[in-house]
């Protein structure tokens, strides 16, 4: 049947060329995606810091297990800080038989420029050799990695803890990594979290075995790495880019498998619909149901590997451009490896072709499951109205919809309110699909008397076409619903959350100066800033995350540690319960969105890990609903104090006068860097970094978006051109050119208006619920052109893709037309 359907292709070049466009964009965007997924699982974190090590103890991790139905499940999360671990442990370790060395790293944070310091006991593990010049000897010397540029006898400007300090290069070296070596008792005294280490390096002799240091190791609440994971304890930009890679590829890549299925399903269930007539006659003339199914198996499967043989090629150069942008953006370092699409394509390619069979074989499941005799009848007329089977699974679906909306407008925390605001936007497309032969049928009795006093004739015939073909035009209906309903929703997500957490950090900021600087504030800036002349305040603010339990696991989410002294006086997190000025060691404060997830309330105790992997109980002194702009847990100081990677303050926040100008930058000028910023600079900044940080989900909703409405195109372009024997009929019988056109354009009036109606409706409800999920207000933001944009777009794209082809087919003769079957 291969031949038959390559035959039957070449005189169905519409409806196979619009085939063919949805499958090569969908491969495109799939083997895309697939590239960075791919990117990310394949990368393995080379070692450098430890090359030499047979093992490193570290703590990098933090478990929790639950019960859950019955199941114990374990749920295991990266800390954001990254762990520490006893520096006792080291003296344990080195008592063990068969340990030839040991090491401890007391890691530095180094602000300007960024950098990693380590003691010079860890270089040894490194397994380098100095470039040049010899190793640090006194407190004010160095050793540098050659990356920095910086010849041996030369000084460097080193911002740690927020304070500037001048070292003497003493050497370079080669390690790979934005790595300075000090001395071991000046990487001690400049170490965040005395007595801790960052990691343990760990050389056995030959033969010995390690299962005395895993012992140790894990009695100290840390992990042994050994072999290639080492390079796992090294938390470099690489590995950050790696789970940006895995989570954004997996998740957009998820939804564009949906959005696949959604589109080839109705692109080829449309060309099957139009090709009834060729499809019975061949059952008439003694074809079996299995030959008609393998012919339309074949065809889409010719169609499939046709359209992957242009998508795959054109995916991988999309990766590649994807890459690049992402590299000029910050978000991945040049130095990742970018996979080759070894599995990405193959895969891309199986989804395709498994689609396209699929939706071949449903498409054709009535033609194919009736007797051949009754085959042209059946075709002779529009079914009335859907089977029963699809009106109940529709209504089940819809109720579906409608459950998860319920749960999503009740969840708090963005995962929860992303999650169940994306399954309920594709439970409402899926019960429309289902649904629409009826949505259709009932919207063309509603039109019936409205259509023909706008149209007049035109509108009549309209009307009767709209009741007639109510089941021919779901796939279109359902088309312009998922266009309407994603660009609707998705497309304005981003922009509710950057405008809720610019709008909420604006509002909630008192202070009318921010004091900053490019490697962070001294930890104690906050304090020297109050005694100045003129200042009324001062809060020193560090944004860090904390490990919450969370539904089916526990997750990190954003938080910022403060200094509590006056703090009601530079920020307002508009307090809902409690009172922040109690915040003070061992209290926390949370987002309104945060305690509803969670289950905390003001009084009680929360339970939670700080950065670092430490488990804290905290009281609940105060909930607020300034969460996006402020963080969803606020902190005081001295309780993460020693459990963040650098001992800084990120900024200051000051509530004075003019009269304190001076002071502060007389204090500012001895602190090479620091500025003095006014609140509105500071959120334009802040502004700018998010849209930049945005900028990775703006592409990938945008794809969602554009593929969207492609699908809505194609469609609507084959539906219009299966009228040619309709519309040549029509003429024949005397309905002039203008009267058709007149009564495309009501048809097409009618099913737009259903379908805006509908979607609109649909994102209307899914981006509340989001919106309502991540700030407690269920009235989201459009910008003003938005919903203009969208439905304009909508409904140009609509009458284009309808009154083009109509057009076209009215050029030609209707006596060429009428022996058309398509």
């Amino acid at each position: 049947m291969t031949g038959l359907a390559a035959r039957l292709l070449r005189h169905r070049a519409g409806p196979a060329a619009a085939t063919v466009l949805a499958l090569t964009v969908g491969v495109l965007i799939l083997v895309a995606m697939g590239t960075l997924v791919e990117s990310g699982l394949r990368f393995r974190a080379e070692p450098r810091l430890w090359a030499a090590a047979d093992v490193v103890v570290a703590n990098r991790t933090v478990s929790h297990t639950f019960k859950e139905f019955g199941d114990t499940t374990t749920s295991t999360v990266a800390l954001p800080e990254g762990g520490t671990v006893d520096a006792a442990v080291v003296d344990r370790i080195r008592q063990v038989p068969g340990v030839a060395a040991v090491a401890g790293d007391d890691a530095v944070v180094i602000g300007s420029p960024a950098a990693v310091g380590h003691g010079w006991d860890t270089y040894a593990f490194a397994g380098r050799r100095i470039a040049a010049g010899a190793a640090p000897r006194a407190d004010d010397e160095v050793l540098l990695d050659t990356r920095f540029g910086v010849a041996p006898g030369e000084r460097i400007d080193l911002v740690v803890g927020g304070v500037g300090r001048s070292y003497l290069v003493s050497g370079t070296t080669e390690t790979g990594t934005a790595a300075v070596f000090f001395t071991d008792a000046q990487a001690a005294r400049l170490s965040a979290h005395p007595g801790r280490v960052d990691a343990i390096g760990v050389r056995m002799v030959p033969g010995a075995d390690i299962g005395a240091v895993r012992e140790i190791a894990s009695a100290a609440g840390a992990t042994t790495y050994a072999g290639n994971d080492r390079g796992n304890v090294e938390q470099s930009d690489n590995q950050a880019a790696q789970t940006l890679l895995v989570t954004a590829g997996s998740a957009f890549g998820g939804y564009v498998v949906l959005l696949i299925v959604f589109v080839v399903a109705g692109t080829i269930g449309l060309s099957v619909r139009h090709r009834r007539r060729d499809l019975a006659l061949l059952r008439a003339v003694a074809a079996t149901p299995g030959q008609v199914r393998r012919m339309l198996i074949a065809e889409a499967a010719l169609l499939a590997l046709v359209g992957s043989a242009v998508g795959g090629p054109a995916g991988l150069l999309a990766a590649r451009w994807v890459h690049g942008e992402l590299v000029e953006r910050g978000f991945v370092p040049a130095s990742f490896p970018m996979a080759g699409g070894l599995f990405a394509v193959p895969a891309a390619v199986g989804t395709a072709v498994l689609v396209a069979v699929l939706a071949a074989l449903v498409a054709a499941r009535r033609v194919t499951g009736i007797k051949p005799i009754e085959a042209l009848g059946e075709i002779a007329v529009e079914p009335r109205r859907s089977g029963r089977v699809r009106l109940i699974a529709g209504v089940l679906t819809l109720a579906a919809a409608g459950t998860s909306g319920a749960f999503t407008l009740g969840a708090g925390g963005s995962t929860g309110a992303l999650a169940g605001a994306a399954g309920m936007l594709y439970l409402f497309v899926i019960a429309v699909a289902l649904l629409a032969p009826r949505i259709n049928a009932y919207a063309a009795r509603l039109l019936t008397p409205l259509l023909p006093r706008v149209w007049r004739g035109s509108g009549y015939l309209a009307a009767a076409n709209l009741r007639a073909n109510a089941q021919g035009m779901a796939t279109v209906l359902t088309a312009l619903v998922l266009s309407v309903g994603f660009g609707g929703s998705v497309w304005f997500l981003q922009t509710n959350l950057e405008r809720q957490t610019t709008t909420q950090s604006s509002a909630g900021t008192l202070a009318e100066r921010v004091i900053v600087a490019p490697g962070g504030l001294p930890a104690d800036a906050a304090r020297e800033i109050r005694e100045l002349t003129g200042v009324r305040a001062a809060t020193g603010v560090r944004h860090t995350q904390v490990v919450v339990r969370a539904l089916g696991g526990i997750e990190p989410v954003g938080a910022q540690s403060v200094d509590p002294v006056g703090i009601t006086s530079t920020m307002d997190l508009a307090v809902r319960a409690g009172n922040l000025a109690d915040l003070r060691a061992g209290t926390v404060a949370m987002s309104a969105a945060q305690a509803s997830s969670s289950g905390w309330d003001v009084g009680d105790k929360a339970d939670l890990w700080l950065g670092d992997g430490t488990p804290v109980t905290l009281d609940v002194i105060a909930i607020y609903g300034r969460g996006l702009g402020f963080g969803d847990v606020t902190l005081a100081a001295e309780t993460v104090a020693g459990h963040t990677a650098g001992n800084t303050t990120d900024e200051v926040l000051v509530s004075a006068g003019p009269e304190a100008d001076t002071a502060l930058a007389t204090w500012s000028a001895g602190r090479p860097g620091t500025e003095v910023l006014d609140a509105a600079t500071r959120t334009r900044l802040i502004s700018a970094d998010l849209a930049l940080g945005a900028w990775l989900n703006r592409l990938l909703i945008g794809v969602m978006v554009g593929y969207a409405a492609l699908a809505a195109a194609t469609t609507m372009v084959m539906a219009a051109l299966a009228r040619r024997r309709e519309l040549a009929l029509l003429q024949l019988v005397g309905v002039t050119r203008r009267q058709i056109r007149a009564m495309v354009q009501a048809e097409q009036a009618g099913l737009l208006g259903t379908a805006v109606l509908i979607g609109a409706t649909i994102a209307a409800l899914t981006l509340s619920a989001i919106v309502n999920g991540l700030t407690g207000s269920p009235i989201p933001y459009v910008p003003p052109l938005g919903w203009v944009a969208v439905l304009g777009g909508t409904t140009l794209l609509a009458l284009t893709t309808t009154v083009w082809p109509v057009r076209l087919l009215l050029g030609a003769s209707p006596i060429d037309n009428i022996g058309v079957k398509e």
